[in-house]
């Protein structure tokens, strides 16, 4: 046997990899060289971890060192939800922010003016329009709040929904009514390809600009310039029919859309749009390194599946 050492894995490019695969109930490990998921009977299902954006890890699921440090090298980003993925406990960051790019986005959120200018970026893309002149951020916040809630109003009015605001319960979500369930569903695997894009990328999810003072407050500035022309329209949708579970349909609603748009191609230039609007220049960004895909067993590879 020879004793060279293999080569470093590297990371497969996000734009290549499927957005993410829900687990629920099992063992992660890594058992010859493979990432796994053993489940109560100790049947072992392959999971192609380098080909995967992110993991939601859902109640009942542990993970042993191995297979953490196995997501860390491929660049997979592992996050901890609550039942149906509605709810982000935490997550794993894999790699973390990069010095310079980090220094780069807190520069911008620290300069009010530059700030501004992100923030009207943010907004120009999410409406298709230039916002008004001479608004502070506040400003911009109170009229991107409105129109929102005119979107979801609209939205409602279409599919059909009885809508009586944005109201849920983040310690008992299943308290709040079908609509708002599905709407928490659909951002919430929304949330997770975009910070697994946003580390991917080397800058850090807390440091935002109009949503600010919460873990993913970046994440949440990216995520809304896609959301409405994403998930909140499958939301009303699948509301609109009353599913017997609305979760997993607005999972595998949220999974095909994916694919099909290729959001995890889009979502990194257009942090990097975002952030060139604070007219510095950012730092220089290395050509992604390419390795093979993990092999895909059948069955697998579904983003929104979960694995039990």
């Amino acid at each position: 046997m020879s004793d060279i050492p293999p080569p470093p894995l590297k990371p497969l490019p996000m734009k290549d990899r499927i957005s993410m695969m829900f687990i629920q109930y099992g063992q992660i490990d890594v058992v010859d060289g493979a990432f796994v998921v053993i489940d109560q009977t100790g049947i072992r299902t392959h999971i192609p971890v380098g080909s995967v954006a992110c993991l939601m890890l859902e109640p009942g699921t542990r993970v042993s060192h191995a297979a953490v440090k196995l997501a860390s090298t491929v660049g997979t980003l592992l996050v901890w939800v609550g039942e149906a993925g509605v709810r982000l406990y935490a997550s794993g960051q894999p790699g973390g922010a990069r010095a310079d790019r980090l220094l780069y986005q807190a520069k911008l959120a620290l300069d009010d003016d530059l700030r501004l200018k992100v923030v009207r970026k943010m907004y120009e893309l999410r409406f298709g329009e230039a916002p008004p002149q001479r608004r502070s951020v506040e400003q911009l916040r109170g009229i991107e709040g409105a129109r929102v809630r005119e979107t979801y109003r609209l939205l409602a009015k279409q599919y059909g929904v009885q809508w009586n605001g944005r109201n849920y319960d983040v310690k008992d979500w299943e308290k709040g009514d079908i609509a708002n369930q599905c709407l928490s569903a659909a951002t919430s695997c929304l949330y997770g390809i975009t910070e697994a894009a946003v580390l991917a990328a080397g800058y850090a999810p807390a440091v935002g600009f109009i949503h600010t003072g919460k873990p993913l407050s970046f994440v949440y500035d990216i995520a809304d310039i896609f959301k409405f022309d994403s998930v909140v329209p499958i939301a009303f949708r699948i509301a609109g029919k009353k599913p017997h579970n609305p979760d997993r349909e607005v999972r595998l609603a949220c999974r095909d859309i994916f694919r099909s748009s290729h959001i995890l191609e889009k979502i990194i230039p257009t942090i990097e749009e975002v952030l060139a609007a604070g007219e510095i220049k950012p730092p220089e960004i290395p050509p992604e390194s390419v390795a093979p895909a993990i092999p895909n067993p059948d069955g697998l590879g579904d983003e929104g599946h979960r694995t039990k």
